[in-house]
């Protein structure tokens, strides 16, 4: 990577190709119109994780001036180290953010402290695919949205593929792996659809011992119990969706475009919400899987970062971003505004997710979330993957775990 000059912001954005000529375009439009304030584009070093190599800048002050892939759970623990510009501070933020995003994004991205350090940039909500054939095929008519309904599918499609010998077929499968990561994909959504977008965590103690936690554990080990998900790892070999090993996930956007490159894929597919408790009412919510754009305090011209990021977040920067890699932006009424009627248009599979940006929820700001979400998974694998606790005992585990983990938070700070 060619080095840059030393008056140049030092952008960073994320190492997939096609965020890559996003930001190319980006900057290279903003290198054209600002000749001596130019930006040196690159992606994030290679790493295991970007979350590892971002830390390790941290801490070896050498991180760069603007970073376009930051999730947001990591953004409270960088806040509160003092290493983020407080974009609040800056000429046009607060004005423009509050224009783009509606109260809720904006309560949820505030810190602890008051400020906000990020730009809300891109989501990818998570939502249920199926295979419409495999429907079709076993007579599943309605859209299975509550945990009776689901069940009550899957039992039929279970039913059909053992008539057939099809003993390789499940209804649904998700990760099992004990990471926490993977509890933002199957515990997380479904806990966020049941509670209308409830936390984890307020004021710094456990919130997640109630009826939707216990009712979503309750949900998925019964999935795994009458053997209508497979504990094995599917996606080792093959993609079990593509293989139609599977009639249902949770997943985002993303795979739309991926389908697309399936040459003989020759099944039809279709979007809808997580599921929820059989007497939910009110909105669906789910996992917004947001990454965001921060600047780090190294940056000697944090306004000027400021007056880049707006371009690549306004009305056009964020068709951009539809177009060029089929993430949506974290704007209101993004569905509804005629500016980007076309592409909707053009592209009617993204249309559930535009429809869905209203209820969508990134996590709380709380600089131990990550360790917060690894509690939850250790008391997933226990319970729901392999029965060895109740749901009420599994989550009263971990909210008891929890907080002492976040006792032990306030401790230290008042050591420190």
């Amino acid at each position: 990577m060619h080095k840059r000059k030393d008056e140049q912001l030092l952008f960073w954005c994320a190492n997939n190709p096609r965020e890559i000529d996003l930001c190319i375009s980006a900057t290279d439009t903003w290198n054209r119109t600002h000749p001596g304030h130019t930006v040196h584009l690159q992606p994030v070093p290679e790493g295991q994780s970007s979350e590892e190599v971002i830390l390790a800048a941290v801490v070896g002050k050498t991180t760069p001036d603007i970073y376009a892939n930051m999730w947001q759970g990591n953004v409270e623990m960088f806040a509160r180290a003092g290493v983020l510009i407080p974009l609040d501070t800056l000429q046009g933020f607060l004005q423009f953010i509050h224009e783009r995003c509606d109260s809720a994004v904006i309560r949820e991205i505030t810190s602890v402290d008051g400020h906000i350090y990020q730009v809300p940039w891109k989501v990818n909500p998570f939502m249920t695919i199926y295979n419409k054939s495999l429907f079709q095929k076993n007579g599943i008519r309605a859209l299975p949205n509550t945990y009776s309904t689901y069940r009550q599918a899957a039992a039929v499609f279970k039913a059909n593929c053992k008539a057939r010998g099809l003993t390789q077929k499940w209804f649904g499968y998700t990760e099992v792996k004990e990471i926490w990561l993977q509890r933002l994909f199957n515990f997380y959504p479904l806990y966020l659809a049941a509670s209308g977008g409830g936390s984890l965590v307020i004021n710094n103690k456990a919130a997640f011992n109630n009826k939707y936690a216990i009712g979503v554990f309750a949900f998925l080990q019964s999935l795994y119990n009458d053997e209508f998900f497979s504990r094995e790892n599917l996606s080792a070999a093959e993609d079990p969706f593509v293989a139609q090993q599977i009639a249902t996930k949770w997943t985002g956007p993303w795979e739309i475009a991926y389908l697309k490159t399936i040459p003989d894929r020759n099944f039809d597919y279709g979007y809808f919400q997580p599921q929820v408790p059989d007497d939910h009412t009110g909105p669906v919510y789910t996992y917004a899987d947001p990454k965001n754009i921060v600047v780090f305090n190294t940056c000697t011209r944090p306004q000027e970062a400021w007056d880049l990021i707006r371009t690549m977040v306004d009305k056009e920067g964020d068709l951009a971003l539809l177009k060029m890699t089929g993430q949506l932006p974290r704007r209101k009424e993004l569905e509804s505004d005629p500016f980007y009627r076309e592409y909707f248009e053009e592209n009617p599979m993204m249309v559930p997710f535009a429809k869905q940006l209203p209820y969508v929820k990134g996590v709380d700001n709380c600089e131990v979330i990550v360790e917060v979400l690894d509690i939850i998974s250790q008391e997933y694998e226990a319970c729901v993957v392999y029965g060895k606790k109740t749901p009420e005992k599994a989550i009263q585990d971990a909210e008891t775990a929890v907080n002492v983990l976040l006792a032990s938070q306030v401790v230290d700070k008042r050591a420190g």
